[in-house]
């Protein structure tokens, strides 16, 4: 099923559609928008047809100045069967070659008032957002003093109640038990909670409770990149864990890596407080501030000098 189709295009921008109606379930595969003004000078040898065409005030007054044939031409090659739709933008009048031309190959003609510059970066966006990657983890996305921390984990690891002492203690839910991620620009990872789950957090042996009307609109947030996952798992007393601090493990989602800390879970470890000092830290490194890498520094000068009474 295609993600955007032309007709999400003209509720989302309020366009107006002039013709070619019975083409707006066109899908729109690329976010990337053209001008056609040296189509309509006559090169189409690499015309991108799938993308989305905008005709401003310049391409227009050059269009007027052709002979009659030669627009007809024009027109019926910039609408064919790839062109998912035409947007003339200022409020522009639509040449009547370009609406026989749409009618006939089904194209959708639509007119917007916004300036071509200013309409295009709104589409790019737009259309950038909704046709990133996406995928879906299993765990708990919360934020976190800024921070979007993912918890991850197998089944009733704890995943859920720590996410529910984070918000009591003042953090904000954004999915539990399925995150959907998309990949937005080349590095950032931006997750949400499905339409169904949205704002809902399942505790066992209580049920599902909905955060936002047991802790009010402050609780919660619609989406938050994803900086740090923290994966939860059952303590095992012959695993070595990280006690420094000073290796960092990566886990790749899509085509981004993420810092990724591994945090034992045995009765009497208060989890919430040890994932918010865990997004603390984090924080503070991206700052500069690296305190296991100053410790050892430290350690590695008091070796070198022999001064161990004094350390």
């Amino acid at each position: 099923m295609a993600k955007v189709r032309t007709e999400d295009l003209l509720e989302r921008f309020q366009l107006e559609l002039i013709s070619g109606e019975d083409g707006l379930h066109r899908p729109i595969i690329t976010s990337d928008i053209s001008r056609p003004g040296i189509e309509l000078a006559g090169f189409f040898t690499y015309y991108p047809a799938e993308r989305l065409q905008l005709l401003g005030r310049s391409e227009l007054y050059f269009f007027n100045t052709l002979a009659d044939h030669v627009k007809r031409d024009r027109m019926n090659k910039i609408c064919n069967d790839e062109t998912p739709g035409v947007i003339l933008t200022r409020d522009l009048e639509a040449p009547k070659e370009l609406i026989e031309a749409s009618n006939e190959k089904a194209v959708p003609v639509m007119r917007a008032n916004m300036t071509t510059t200013r309409l295009s970066s709104k589409l790019t966006n737009f259309l950038e957002s909704r046709l990133a990657p996406t995928t879906a983890v299993h765990g708990v996305l919360v934020d976190i003093n800024g921070i979007g921390v993912l918890i991850t984990g197998s089944s009733g690891v704890g995943k859920s109640e720590t996410a529910l002492e984070l918000v009591k203690r003042g953090h904000q839910l954004v999915a539990d038990d399925s995150v959907e991620i998309r990949q937005e620009q080349d590095n950032t990872l931006v997750g949400s909670a499905p339409e169904l789950i949205r704002h809902l957090l399942e505790i066992r042996g209580v049920g599902i409770i909905n955060v936002m009307t047991l802790f009010g609109a402050g609780a919660i947030r619609p989406s938050k990149k994803i900086s740090l996952v923290v994966h939860l798992e059952a303590w095992d007393p012959k695993k070595q864990y990280d006690r420094l601090g000073l290796d960092e493990d990566r886990m790749k989602i899509l085509d981004t890596e993420l810092t990724k800390l591994t945090i034992p879970v045995r009765p009497g470890r208060n989890l919430s407080v040890i994932v918010e000092v865990a997004a603390m830290n984090f924080r503070l490194k991206r700052m500069g501030v690296n305190a296991a890498q100053q410790f050892s520094d430290r350690l590695s000068d008091v070796i070198d000098d022999g001064t161990f009474d004094d350390f």
